[in-house]
Protein backbone atom coordinates (compact mmCIF):
# COMPACT_ATOMS: atom_id res chain seq x y z
CA UNK A 1 0.00 0.00 0.00
CA UNK A 2 1.71 3.69 -0.56
CA UNK A 3 2.15 5.35 1.94
CA UNK A 4 1.54 9.66 2.43
CA UNK A 5 5.06 11.05 2.81
CA UNK A 6 4.97 14.80 4.22
CA UNK A 7 7.30 17.69 5.18
CA UNK A 8 7.60 18.45 9.07
CA UNK A 9 10.69 20.45 9.40
CA UNK A 10 12.62 22.73 7.17
CA UNK A 11 16.35 24.04 7.71
CA UNK A 12 18.47 26.79 5.75
CA UNK A 13 21.54 28.86 5.78
CA UNK A 14 21.86 30.73 2.25
CA UNK A 15 23.16 33.85 0.68
CA UNK A 16 20.14 35.39 1.31
CA UNK A 17 19.28 34.15 5.37
CA UNK A 18 20.94 32.40 8.00
CA UNK A 19 17.86 30.09 8.91
CA UNK A 20 15.08 28.89 6.63
CA UNK A 21 12.70 31.61 7.66
CA UNK A 22 14.91 34.29 7.39
CA UNK A 23 15.73 33.19 3.68
CA UNK A 24 12.33 32.63 2.80
CA UNK A 25 11.55 36.12 3.90
CA UNK A 26 14.61 37.60 2.01
CA UNK A 27 13.45 35.82 -1.11
CA UNK A 28 9.71 37.31 -0.89
CA UNK A 29 11.23 40.99 -0.33
CA UNK A 30 13.48 40.42 -3.29
CA UNK A 31 17.03 40.48 -2.43
CA UNK A 32 19.98 38.93 -3.79
CA UNK A 33 22.86 37.38 -1.88
CA UNK A 34 25.58 37.79 -5.05
CA UNK A 35 28.24 40.29 -3.25
CA UNK A 36 31.77 41.04 -4.35
CA UNK A 37 34.23 38.56 -3.10
CA UNK A 38 36.67 40.77 -0.85
CA UNK A 39 39.44 37.44 -0.52
CA UNK A 40 42.88 39.06 -1.51
CA UNK A 41 42.96 36.06 -3.90
CA UNK A 42 40.40 37.64 -6.35
CA UNK A 43 42.91 40.13 -7.54
CA UNK A 44 46.34 38.52 -6.52
CA UNK A 45 44.96 35.74 -9.29
CA UNK A 46 43.18 37.96 -11.69
CA UNK A 47 39.86 35.80 -11.77
CA UNK A 48 37.76 37.57 -14.65
CA UNK A 49 34.80 36.77 -12.35
CA UNK A 50 35.13 38.56 -8.95
CA UNK A 51 31.62 38.19 -7.04
CA UNK A 52 29.56 35.28 -6.04
CA UNK A 53 26.29 34.76 -3.77
CA UNK A 54 28.21 33.96 -0.27
CA UNK A 55 26.34 32.60 2.73
CA UNK A 56 24.73 35.50 4.67
CA UNK A 57 25.81 34.68 8.00
CA UNK A 58 29.12 32.28 8.65
CA UNK A 59 29.06 29.18 10.05
CA UNK A 60 31.35 30.48 12.88
CA UNK A 61 28.30 32.37 14.01
CA UNK A 62 26.33 29.49 14.58
CA UNK A 63 28.68 26.37 15.33
CA UNK A 64 30.96 26.04 18.28
CA UNK A 65 34.85 26.45 17.57
CA UNK A 66 35.71 22.38 17.83
CA UNK A 67 32.93 21.89 15.06
CA UNK A 68 34.60 24.40 12.97
CA UNK A 69 38.01 23.14 13.02
CA UNK A 70 36.81 19.40 12.50
CA UNK A 71 34.46 19.88 9.59
CA UNK A 72 34.71 21.38 5.83
CA UNK A 73 32.47 24.11 5.04
CA UNK A 74 30.58 22.09 3.20
CA UNK A 75 29.78 20.09 6.18
CA UNK A 76 29.47 23.16 8.64
CA UNK A 77 26.69 24.38 6.67
CA UNK A 78 24.96 21.22 6.82
CA UNK A 79 24.72 20.90 10.40
CA UNK A 80 23.23 24.29 10.83
CA UNK A 81 20.57 23.34 7.78
CA UNK A 82 20.13 19.85 9.84
CA UNK A 83 20.08 21.16 13.06
CA UNK A 84 17.44 23.89 12.35
CA UNK A 85 15.24 21.53 10.57
CA UNK A 86 15.31 18.92 13.17
CA UNK A 87 14.60 21.42 15.79
CA UNK A 88 11.49 22.65 13.45
CA UNK A 89 10.21 19.35 13.06
CA UNK A 90 10.06 18.92 16.70
CA UNK A 91 12.83 17.18 17.26
CA UNK A 92 11.05 13.64 16.67
CA UNK A 93 11.03 10.97 19.10
CA UNK A 94 12.20 8.11 16.61
CA UNK A 95 14.41 5.15 16.94
CA UNK A 96 17.87 5.67 15.88
CA UNK A 97 17.56 2.35 13.36
CA UNK A 98 14.00 4.00 12.06
CA UNK A 99 16.19 7.79 11.46
CA UNK A 100 17.82 7.75 8.22
CA UNK A 101 19.61 10.51 6.37
CA UNK A 102 19.91 11.31 3.02
CA UNK A 103 21.96 14.69 1.84
CA UNK A 104 23.85 15.25 -1.53
CA UNK A 105 26.68 17.15 -2.19
CA UNK A 106 27.90 18.38 -5.92
CA UNK A 107 31.82 19.16 -5.09
CA UNK A 108 32.44 18.16 -1.49
CA UNK A 109 35.50 19.60 -0.01
CA UNK A 110 36.97 21.29 -2.33
CA UNK A 111 38.52 23.62 0.43
CA UNK A 112 39.91 21.24 2.50
CA UNK A 113 41.30 19.25 -0.37
CA UNK A 114 42.92 22.38 -1.60
CA UNK A 115 44.12 23.91 1.70
CA UNK A 116 45.96 20.07 2.91
CA UNK A 117 47.82 20.48 -1.07
CA UNK A 118 48.64 23.90 -0.31
CA UNK A 119 50.17 22.55 2.77
CA UNK A 120 52.07 19.65 1.09
CA UNK A 121 53.39 21.49 -0.69
CA UNK A 122 54.62 24.63 1.63
CA UNK A 123 55.09 22.48 4.60
CA UNK A 124 55.32 18.82 4.30
CA UNK A 125 53.73 15.97 4.49
CA UNK A 126 54.00 16.47 8.38
CA UNK A 127 52.16 19.53 8.56
CA UNK A 128 48.73 17.52 7.08
CA UNK A 129 46.04 17.18 9.14
CA UNK A 130 44.96 14.00 10.10
CA UNK A 131 41.39 14.43 9.73
CA UNK A 132 41.99 15.91 6.13
CA UNK A 133 40.60 12.50 4.40
CA UNK A 134 37.39 12.57 6.91
CA UNK A 135 37.07 16.55 6.25
CA UNK A 136 36.77 16.40 2.08
CA UNK A 137 35.12 13.35 1.25
CA UNK A 138 31.80 13.97 -0.07
CA UNK A 139 29.81 11.73 2.29
CA UNK A 140 31.18 14.20 5.41
CA UNK A 141 28.23 16.62 5.43
CA UNK A 142 25.94 13.50 5.46
CA UNK A 143 27.52 11.86 8.26
CA UNK A 144 28.17 15.49 10.30
CA UNK A 145 24.52 15.58 10.11
CA UNK A 146 23.64 11.31 10.56
CA UNK A 147 26.36 11.38 13.75
CA UNK A 148 24.52 14.42 15.35
CA UNK A 149 21.44 13.35 15.41
CA UNK A 150 22.32 9.21 15.97
CA UNK A 151 20.73 7.94 12.55
CA UNK A 152 21.32 4.14 11.91
CA UNK A 153 18.72 3.28 9.27
CA UNK A 154 21.45 4.89 6.78
CA UNK A 155 23.45 7.60 5.52
CA UNK A 156 23.23 7.70 2.12
CA UNK A 157 25.22 10.35 -0.18
CA UNK A 158 24.04 11.68 -3.65
CA UNK A 159 26.97 13.16 -6.12
CA UNK A 160 24.60 14.04 -9.02
CA UNK A 161 25.89 17.70 -9.57
CA UNK A 162 23.26 20.22 -9.53
CA UNK A 163 20.73 17.94 -9.47
CA UNK A 164 21.96 15.70 -6.41
CA UNK A 165 19.41 16.99 -3.28
CA UNK A 166 16.41 17.00 -5.16
CA UNK A 167 17.60 13.28 -5.91
CA UNK A 168 18.04 13.01 -2.21
CA UNK A 169 14.49 13.68 -1.66
CA UNK A 170 13.26 11.62 -4.48
CA UNK A 171 15.24 8.84 -2.48
CA UNK A 172 14.15 9.69 0.68
CA UNK A 173 10.59 9.43 -0.55
CA UNK A 174 11.23 5.88 -1.81
CA UNK A 175 13.29 4.42 1.48
CA UNK A 176 9.66 5.72 3.17
CA UNK A 177 7.57 4.17 0.95
CA UNK A 178 9.98 1.13 1.15
CA UNK A 179 9.58 0.94 5.21
CA UNK A 180 13.10 1.11 5.71
CA UNK A 181 12.82 4.13 8.04
CA UNK A 182 9.88 6.32 10.17
CA UNK A 183 11.44 9.57 9.42
CA UNK A 184 14.23 11.07 7.20
CA UNK A 185 16.65 14.10 6.91
CA UNK A 186 17.27 15.02 2.79
CA UNK A 187 19.64 17.94 1.75
CA UNK A 188 22.43 19.32 -0.10
CA UNK A 189 24.88 21.36 1.14
CA UNK A 190 27.90 23.01 -1.13
CA UNK A 191 30.47 25.62 0.02
CA UNK A 192 33.05 25.65 -3.25
CA UNK A 193 33.49 29.46 -3.57
CA UNK A 194 36.92 28.83 -4.44
CA UNK A 195 39.56 30.36 -6.86
CA UNK A 196 40.23 27.10 -8.56
CA UNK A 197 35.89 26.58 -9.27
CA UNK A 198 35.37 30.56 -10.11
CA UNK A 199 38.21 29.90 -12.59
CA UNK A 200 36.88 26.91 -14.26
CA UNK A 201 33.44 27.60 -14.51
CA UNK A 202 34.30 30.95 -15.94
CA UNK A 203 37.04 28.88 -18.60
CA UNK A 204 33.92 26.76 -19.31
CA UNK A 205 31.79 30.31 -19.94
CA UNK A 206 29.27 29.29 -17.50
CA UNK A 207 29.01 32.30 -15.33
CA UNK A 208 28.38 35.65 -15.38
CA UNK A 209 31.19 38.36 -15.36
CA UNK A 210 28.37 41.55 -14.13
CA UNK A 211 31.21 41.98 -12.15
CA UNK A 212 30.02 45.75 -11.86
CA UNK A 213 26.59 44.83 -10.84
CA UNK A 214 26.41 41.15 -8.97
CA UNK A 215 23.03 41.79 -7.31
CA UNK A 216 21.28 41.77 -10.93
CA UNK A 217 23.63 39.36 -12.24
CA UNK A 218 21.60 36.04 -12.27
CA UNK A 219 18.42 36.94 -14.41
CA UNK A 220 16.85 33.71 -15.48
CA UNK A 221 15.00 33.54 -18.62
CA UNK A 222 16.18 37.16 -19.33
CA UNK A 223 17.06 37.82 -22.72
CA UNK A 224 20.26 39.29 -21.35
CA UNK A 225 21.34 36.42 -19.17
CA UNK A 226 24.99 35.30 -19.60
CA UNK A 227 25.94 32.62 -16.96
CA UNK A 228 24.49 31.73 -13.66
CA UNK A 229 26.10 33.17 -9.73
CA UNK A 230 28.28 30.95 -7.71
CA UNK A 231 26.19 30.26 -4.44
CA UNK A 232 26.83 28.48 -1.27
CA UNK A 233 24.80 27.26 1.60
CA UNK A 234 22.46 24.39 2.78
CA UNK A 235 18.73 23.13 3.35
CA UNK A 236 17.38 20.10 4.62
CA UNK A 237 14.06 19.09 5.08
CA UNK A 238 12.44 16.54 7.59
CA UNK A 239 10.40 13.66 5.55
CA UNK A 240 8.42 11.31 7.19
CA UNK A 241 5.22 9.23 7.09
CA UNK A 242 2.00 10.72 7.45
CA UNK A 243 1.20 8.30 10.04
CA UNK A 244 4.22 8.76 12.33
CA UNK A 245 4.01 12.52 12.02
CA UNK A 246 0.55 12.46 13.21
CA UNK A 247 1.10 10.20 15.63
CA UNK A 248 3.42 12.49 17.21
CA UNK A 249 1.60 15.70 16.48
CA UNK A 250 3.50 17.42 14.10
CA UNK A 251 2.80 20.46 11.93
CA UNK A 252 3.10 19.31 8.42
CA UNK A 253 3.99 21.67 5.75
CA UNK A 254 3.24 19.58 2.55
CA UNK A 255 2.60 16.50 1.41
CA UNK A 256 5.75 14.90 -0.50
CA UNK A 257 4.39 13.20 -3.47
CA UNK A 258 7.72 11.61 -4.78
CA UNK A 259 9.57 12.18 -7.88
CA UNK A 260 11.74 10.64 -10.54
CA UNK A 261 15.34 10.65 -11.75
CA UNK A 262 16.04 10.56 -15.35
CA UNK A 263 19.41 11.03 -17.55
CA UNK A 264 20.36 12.75 -21.00
CA UNK A 265 22.50 10.94 -21.68
CA UNK A 266 23.91 13.34 -24.33
CA UNK A 267 26.97 15.70 -23.22
CA UNK A 268 28.66 16.18 -19.88
CA UNK A 269 27.97 19.88 -19.57
CA UNK A 270 25.07 21.30 -22.33
CA UNK A 271 21.77 19.93 -21.76
CA UNK A 272 19.45 18.08 -24.34
CA UNK A 273 18.14 21.12 -26.28
CA UNK A 274 15.24 18.76 -27.13
CA UNK A 275 14.14 18.86 -23.34
CA UNK A 276 13.63 14.78 -23.35
CA UNK A 277 15.36 13.91 -20.45
CA UNK A 278 14.00 16.14 -18.28
CA UNK A 279 10.13 16.32 -19.98
CA UNK A 280 10.39 12.81 -19.25
CA UNK A 281 11.66 13.12 -15.30
CA UNK A 282 8.61 16.08 -14.72
CA UNK A 283 6.23 13.78 -16.85
CA UNK A 284 6.92 10.80 -14.51
CA UNK A 285 6.79 12.17 -10.97
CA UNK A 286 2.99 13.51 -12.28
CA UNK A 287 2.36 10.15 -13.27
CA UNK A 288 3.54 8.12 -10.28
CA UNK A 289 1.23 10.65 -8.31
CA UNK A 290 -1.83 9.84 -10.41
CA UNK A 291 -1.70 13.64 -11.78
CA UNK A 292 -2.36 15.39 -14.79
CA UNK A 293 -0.04 18.49 -16.41
CA UNK A 294 -3.25 20.65 -15.49
CA UNK A 295 -3.13 19.40 -11.47
CA UNK A 296 0.26 21.64 -11.39
CA UNK A 297 -0.12 25.83 -10.12
CA UNK A 298 3.43 26.34 -9.51
CA UNK A 299 7.15 25.17 -10.30
CA UNK A 300 10.48 26.15 -8.86
CA UNK A 301 12.52 26.11 -11.91
CA UNK A 302 16.12 24.83 -12.70
CA UNK A 303 17.00 28.19 -14.23
CA UNK A 304 20.54 29.01 -14.13
CA UNK A 305 20.06 32.03 -16.03
CA UNK A 306 22.60 30.38 -18.97
CA UNK A 307 21.51 30.73 -22.03
CA UNK A 308 21.63 27.44 -23.51
CA UNK A 309 19.94 26.08 -20.16
CA UNK A 310 17.61 28.38 -19.81
CA UNK A 311 15.57 27.04 -23.19
CA UNK A 312 16.47 24.21 -22.62
CA UNK A 313 13.93 23.78 -19.81
CA UNK A 314 11.48 25.58 -21.18
CA UNK A 315 11.57 23.36 -24.13
CA UNK A 316 10.87 20.69 -21.64
CA UNK A 317 7.91 22.33 -19.29
CA UNK A 318 5.99 23.29 -22.58
CA UNK A 319 6.56 19.15 -24.01
CA UNK A 320 4.95 18.69 -20.75
CA UNK A 321 2.37 21.22 -19.99
CA UNK A 322 1.35 22.84 -23.58
CA UNK A 323 -1.35 24.98 -23.28
CA UNK A 324 -1.54 25.16 -19.47
CA UNK A 325 2.22 25.94 -19.00
CA UNK A 326 0.62 29.96 -19.52
CA UNK A 327 -1.27 29.02 -16.20
CA UNK A 328 1.28 27.90 -14.05
CA UNK A 329 3.23 30.26 -11.76
CA UNK A 330 6.93 30.02 -12.67
CA UNK A 331 9.84 30.90 -9.42
CA UNK A 332 13.04 30.90 -10.78
CA UNK A 333 15.03 31.39 -7.24
CA UNK A 334 18.31 31.20 -8.10
CA UNK A 335 18.23 34.47 -9.07
CA UNK A 336 17.86 35.62 -5.52
CA UNK A 337 19.95 33.13 -3.85
CA UNK A 338 22.84 32.32 -7.11
CA UNK A 339 23.06 28.96 -7.66
CA UNK A 340 24.17 26.41 -4.75
CA UNK A 341 24.85 23.62 -6.70
CA UNK A 342 24.59 20.05 -5.33
CA UNK A 343 22.12 22.38 -2.28
CA UNK A 344 20.39 23.95 -4.98
CA UNK A 345 17.54 21.49 -4.73
CA UNK A 346 17.45 20.97 -1.42
CA UNK A 347 16.32 24.89 -0.83
CA UNK A 348 14.84 24.85 -3.69
CA UNK A 349 12.71 22.52 -2.69
CA UNK A 350 12.09 24.16 0.37
CA UNK A 351 11.04 27.32 -1.12
CA UNK A 352 8.75 25.30 -3.25
CA UNK A 353 7.40 23.53 0.65
CA UNK A 354 6.93 26.96 1.73
CA UNK A 355 5.00 28.45 -1.20
CA UNK A 356 2.31 25.91 -0.93
CA UNK A 357 2.18 26.01 2.72
CA UNK A 358 1.53 29.86 2.62
CA UNK A 359 -0.06 29.99 -0.96
CA UNK A 360 2.53 32.70 -1.88
CA UNK A 361 4.45 32.61 -5.20
CA UNK A 362 7.84 33.75 -4.55
CA UNK A 363 8.94 36.76 -6.98
CA UNK A 364 11.83 35.95 -10.00
CA UNK A 365 14.63 39.19 -9.24
CA UNK A 366 16.34 40.74 -12.37
CA UNK A 367 13.88 40.06 -15.23
CA UNK A 368 14.42 42.84 -16.80
CA UNK A 369 13.22 41.58 -20.29
CA UNK A 370 11.72 38.67 -20.80
CA UNK A 371 13.13 36.21 -23.73
CA UNK A 372 10.87 36.15 -26.47
CA UNK A 373 11.76 32.53 -26.89
CA UNK A 374 10.87 31.89 -23.44
CA UNK A 375 7.20 32.99 -23.06
CA UNK A 376 6.83 31.69 -19.31
CA UNK A 377 4.45 33.64 -16.68
CA UNK A 378 7.55 34.66 -14.54
CA UNK A 379 6.48 35.43 -11.00
CA UNK A 380 7.91 38.82 -10.28
CA UNK A 381 5.99 40.05 -7.38
CA UNK A 382 5.05 37.48 -4.84
CA UNK A 383 1.58 36.30 -5.69
CA UNK A 384 -1.33 34.51 -3.69
CA UNK A 385 -1.59 31.11 -5.00
CA UNK A 386 -5.27 30.14 -5.78
CA UNK A 387 -7.50 28.49 -3.11
CA UNK A 388 -7.69 24.54 -2.81
CA UNK A 389 -5.70 21.61 -3.35
CA UNK A 390 -2.42 23.11 -4.97
CA UNK A 391 0.49 21.14 -6.49
CA UNK A 392 3.89 21.88 -7.68
CA UNK A 393 7.11 20.55 -8.94
CA UNK A 394 10.39 21.55 -8.62
CA UNK A 395 13.30 21.20 -11.03
CA UNK A 396 17.01 20.58 -10.90
CA UNK A 397 19.53 19.49 -13.60
CA UNK A 398 23.41 18.91 -13.58
CA UNK A 399 26.48 18.30 -15.69
CA UNK A 400 26.22 14.49 -16.95
CA UNK A 401 22.82 15.03 -17.56
CA UNK A 402 21.10 14.38 -14.60
CA UNK A 403 17.63 15.42 -14.34
CA UNK A 404 16.00 15.00 -11.12
CA UNK A 405 12.05 16.16 -10.01
CA UNK A 406 9.92 16.66 -7.15
CA UNK A 407 6.29 17.09 -6.75
CA UNK A 408 4.34 18.28 -3.84
CA UNK A 409 0.67 19.22 -2.88
CA UNK A 410 -0.60 21.28 0.06
CA UNK A 411 -2.31 20.54 3.17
Amino acid sequence: MTKKIVITGIGATSPIGGTARDSWNALLAGESGARALEHDWVAELELPVTFAATAKVAASEVLERHEMKRLDPSSQFALIAGREAWADAGAPEVEPERLAVDWATGIGGVWTLLDAWDTLRERGPRRVLPMTVPMLMPNGPGAAVGMDLHARAGIRTVVSACASSTESLVNAYNQLQAGEADVVIAGGSEAAIHPITIASFASMQALSKRNDDPATASRPYDVNRDGFVMGEGAAALVVETEEHAKARGARIYAELLGGSVTSDAYHITAPDPSGLGASRAMRATLEAAGLEPGDVAHVNVHATSTPVGDIAEYTALREVFGDHLDNIAISATKASTGHLLGGAGAIEAMFTVLALHERTAPPTINVAELDPEIPLDVVREPRTLADGELVAISNSFGFGGHNAVVGFRSV
